[in-house]
């Protein structure tokens, strides 16, 4: 997920207007800086109803692969519910093949495909499938001298390459391509280890992935709600990032709530993709929430309140959700780990949300989304099959 949309301030980050997805994630977190309360926790009273044990808040820094911290922190959750022992998996071993099977689809594509950082939860699965897994001790992506993510130009010289090869100045692609473009990822990331040590024992990252990590990828199912497409089948989602073409499953609006909500009740966490670009949505403040009132029509103290304390919210509909999706409004632009419920004082339900920019804001890097954001906002979400409920896992096909 990273922004492509022509809202104001996010159309910087399309790479059709030469920005690279690192600074245009910098730019979007800076931007959500301006929305905000001050002493906006002292206004809110919230208690825990599910919190389901995951690993530390980390950053992504400079990059836009929320997608891959957001799902590997959801498989380390998943580690901890089978009763292993958590581990940080390595977020840019999976980011790094990522971009070389992008890459490879580009070049199919003749160009016809996003590039840049962004990706969907699903690449996460389908990289651990393909390529295994690294503990983040073995790989960090930091082969380029930084403390933290920085791609800008990792990807601005990928992104040249695969341009020339496109051009097919030679009338003819040889092999030779995939090597210079994996090169020039590897380069910056670091060359992938063929065999490891992980206490003691010596690993590939395929048997890493099946005897350490232990996940199934076949378990996992990625769902989305529009009414454009029928219900209980799957259909392509349509969004830049998705450059794999993978299809989700398709429920209704209110199905996708009720999936979390079965989910959480039964120890599974959730991955989630969707839209934070809302004036509702305030990193800083940790909370998210569709206003009863556009934003637009607020008088200066309506703004400066918006996240003092519980607000009223706008009825969400099948209709609306459809129109802001079609409009621009809601784009594939963040990825982030639903890990549990709270109520605030008024007894409102609300996600915990589980960020991957760090611990730098009121709640140290987890923050509270309402249902109502969650079914205006949502692109998709990833979970274990298992926290499907039955009739809905029924109406799908889903065994």
């Amino acid at each position: 997920m990273h922004k492509f949309s022509v809202k104001p301030f996010l159309a910087a980050t399309m790479l059709l207007a030469g920005m690279n997805a690192g600074f245009a994630q910098d730019y979007l977190v800076n931007s959500l800086k301006n929305n905000q309360s001050e002493n906006s926790k002292d206004s809110f009273e919230f208690t825990e109803v599910i919190n389901i044990e995951n690993t530390p808040v980390k950053s992504q820094g400079s990059s836009g692969t929320c997608w891959s911290y957001s799902a590997n922190s959801f498989i380390e959750s998943e580690m901890i519910r089978m009763g292993k022992e958590p581990i940080e998996i390595s977020q840019i071993y999976t980011a790094r093949n990522a971009y070389i099977e992008k890459g490879k689809n580009y070049v199919r594509m003749h160009g016809a495909i996003t590039l840049g950082d962004g990706g969907a939860l699903h690449d996460v699965i389908n990289m651990y499938r393909q390529y295994g897994a690294l503990p983040q001790s073995e790989y960090t992506g930091l082969n380029y001298g930084t403390k933290s993510n920085r791609f800008a130009e990792m990807q601005t010289m990928a992104q040249g390459l695969l341009e020339a090869v496109v051009k097919n100045p030679n009338g003819q692609l040889t092999p030779n391509w995939i090597k210079a473009y994996t090169a020039v990822i590897d380069s910056y990331l670091g060359e992938v280890p063929e065999t490891f040590k992980y206490k003691g024992k010596t690993y590939t990252p395929q048997t890493f992935a099946k005897e350490v990590v232990g996940v199934n990828a076949d378990d996992y199912v990625e769902i989305s709600s529009f009414k454009e497409h029928p219900y209980y089948t799957k259909f392509t989602l349509m969004v830049p990032d998705n450059w794999s073409l993978d299809q989700v499953y398709n429920v209704k609006m209110n199905e996708l709530t009720d999936i979390i909500d079965n989910a959480l009740k039964k120890g599974y966490t959730v991955a989630w993709a969707g839209d934070v670009s809302e004036k509702g949505f305030s990193w800083t403040n940790g909370v998210a929430y569709i206003p009863a009132k556009d934003y637009k029509e607020m008088n200066p103290q309506e703004k400066e309140a918006i996240f003092k304390g519980p607000q009223p919210e706008m009825e969400i509909t099948e209709d609306l959700r459809q129109e802001a999706f079609d409009n621009y409004n809601t784009t594939d632009d963040h990825g982030m780990h639903i890990v549990g419920i709270t109520k605030d004082q008024n007894g409102k339900e609300y996600y915990i949300i589980k960020n991957s920019w760090g611990a730098t804001n009121d709640y140290q890097g987890y923050m509270y989304m309402t249902k109502n954001f969650v079914k205006y906002k949502t692109t998709a979400i990833l979970l274990h099959k298992g926290g499907v409920p039955s009739s809905i896992a029924k109406k799908l096909d889903i065994k």
